[in-house]
């Protein structure tokens, strides 16, 4: 038996898949520059228009084929992609540069493609910057009509683990309604779409396995254990016996779980846990109610900024909010206000010269600060839908007091005009603030005295404390939550919240993680906010734990000035009980 390659493992259906390899030919569509006479201009437009109406048209059809009990998130990715192909964002430019400068339809696709781009490698949201895979999506698409490329022909699928340099959204779901059993990509992370999808699909996957793809023969019997991201070639009877077992079972408990239906989650010992969702759009709240999830944590509303000249209105914020509010049907919302900015202003704009490290830049509550006309429709939407559910407003990157006291002024000044506008709010609205800078959490208690409460984004609070970008490939084997320096951080917020009597939760990534799930109430956490789909397995995790055990083993761990590496020695610890 042979280790194929090690990726980034998407869990679905079990999490594991045994089939022969298929190989696809989906990799990024090469464009050379190119050139046409001033005499075909017009029919070049023409050529470039047709392209998009037809790829359209080819979107349409693979919409037609998703079966009416899919859950809506799937046919969104399609959905996005047919508004895309219909904003004139994206023909717009390439029209004026044919005209202008006589490039050919390719061409001048291609360069406002690389454009946008830029625009998009700006963005410091880690979900919204991987968005650009749907431009590449679409992109690709429609110059495999300007280029006469055949589309690939996927026949013979079922029961295959098919592999590729990367899938179109459209693409995959093809194959899912072929019956593929999973698939390999050599790019990709967990936030691209991609990953997105094949979670919602539920289909097993490793993406980002770089150019293994090409080691692996067409046809070859490979298992696929997504929850490790492994690829295994050449495995003999018995290995293929004892996955095909694990499998099973894994189905099996999946099946169970969700005829168990919802409840509260309640530990061994009788604590009890909020388990929230993080969403983007209002399709995501079908997912997460189905799932359980006791409200919504995060809300992140940058969509709303997206693909466009200008910034949303207070109305198109409003609507957005209140769809998102009646969905939960009760059930408390978290809205975080925008955090876009850096270098880039939403709605196209520059502030000025480039950041040159735009992490660190203009961005979130400090941009919110400077313009404050970007953040005025925004909370006055907020405050709005505030009337029709249980909506708490969240500031994002907070790092000094000042910015708390400065940002409820200017909630309090917009509840003075809806008062005098006689419009109804919650009076009582909660305002809290996310600790995802190494300052707010060490200055905890500070925050806590000033707000309703606080929320812990550890996915940019391991980055800024470690100092290393945690979507660049060269240093993911430094991003580290476990990291002592990290821990003591959050421990600090939790400690802080305890102290002051302020509720406490997190929505980053690390609050889905099973591995950080019990060291996590081991510090006193009780609220958790994650991705819909990671909700069924917590719930069930977390009621086999002891919290009352798992405190006191996390105090003598993270009370050892000495101890090297707390997480392993938490888990060791435990073990041993």
């Amino acid at each position: 038996m042979t280790v194929a390659c090690l990726g980034t493992g998407i869990g679905g259906s079990g999490d594991i898949a045994i089939g022969d390899a298929y190989h696809v030919s989906r990799g990024a569509v090469c464009v050379n520059p190119s050139w046409v006479e001033s005499s075909q201009v017009d029919a070049e437009v023409r050529r470039f228009e047709s392209a998009i109406a037809t790829a359209g048209e080819q979107l349409r059809r693979v919409r037609q084929q998703i079966p009416g009990d899919t859950p809506p998130d799937i046919a969104e990715f399609i959905d996005t992609h047919l508004l895309m192909l219909e904003d004139k964002a994206l023909s717009s430019q390439p029209i004026h540069l044919i005209r202008s400068q006589g490039l050919s339809a390719e061409w001048a696709l291609q360069q406002h493609r690389d454009a946008l781009i830029r625009v998009f490698e700006q963005i410091e949201d880690t979900y919204l910057r991987t968005r650009r895979d749907d431009l590449d999506h679409v992109v690709d698409r429609i110059l495999d009509i300007l280029l006469e490329h055949q589309a690939p022909a996927f026949d013979d699928l079922a029961g295959r683990i098919v592999l590729a340099e990367d899938l179109m959204p459209a693409d995959l779901i093809l194959m899912k309604n072929q019956g593929i059993a999973g698939f390999v990509t050599d790019y990709g992370g967990p936030m691209s779409h991609t990953a997105i999808l094949a979670r919602s699909l539920g289909l097993p996957a490793v993406v980002g396995a770089r150019g293994v793809c090409r080691c692996l023969r067409h046809g070859e019997r490979l298992i696929l254990d997504a929850a490790n991201g492994v690829v295994l070639a050449g495995a003999d009877t018995a290995t293929l016996l004892q996955f095909e077992a694990l499998r099973s079972a894994a189905i099996s408990r999946t099946a169970e779980l969700r005829r168990r239906g919802a409840g509260p989650t309640v530990t061994r010992d009788g604590a009890t846990l909020t388990i929230n969702a993080n969403i983007e759009l209002a399709e995501d709240v079908d997912v997460a109610r189905a799932n359980g999830a006791d409200g919504v944590g995060l809300y992140r509303t940058e969509f709303l900024y997206m693909n466009r000249d200008t910034p949303p209105s207070e109305d198109e914020h409003y609507r957005a909010y209140r769809d998102v509010v009646d969905g939960m049907r009760g059930r408390p919302i978290t809205i975080r206000t925008l955090d876009l900015g850096a270098d880039k202003q939403p709605g196209g704009g520059a502030h000025g010269a480039a950041s040159s490290n735009p992490a660190l830049g203009l961005r979130a509550i400090r941009l919110c600060l400077k313009e404050p006309e970007l953040f005025y429709p925004q909370v006055r939407a907020i405050l709005r839908a505030s009337a029709h559910g249980r909506v708490r407003l969240m500031l994002p990157m907070l790092t000094s007091a000042w910015e708390v006291d400065q940002a409820k002024r200017i909630i309090a000044l917009v509840m003075r005009q809806l008062d005098a506008d006689g419009i109804d709010y919650d009076r009582g609205i909660p305002i809290g603030g996310m600790i995802e800078v190494p300052a707010a959490a060490l200055n905890a208690r500070a925050f806590a005295r000033r707000l309703d409460f606080l929320s812990i984004g550890t996915n940019d609070l391991i980055q800024y404390t470690l100092a290393i970008d945690r979507v660049d490939d060269e240093l993911t084997y430094l991003y580290d939550p476990g990291h002592p320096a990290v821990l003591r951080l959050i421990r600090e917020v939790i400690d802080a919240g305890r102290a002051t009597g302020v509720p406490v939760s997190m929505c980053g990534e690390m609050a889905g993680d099973l591995a950080f799930v019990p060291l996590l109430l081991g510090m006193g956490l009780r609220e958790f906010s994650m991705q819909p789909a990671a909700i069924l397995d917590l719930r069930e995790y977390v009621r086999d734990l002891d919290s009352g055990e798992l405190e006191r083993i996390a105090t003598c761990v993270l009370d050892d000035p000495t101890q090297p590496d707390p997480l392993d020695a938490f888990t060791r610890t435990l073990h041993t009980h």
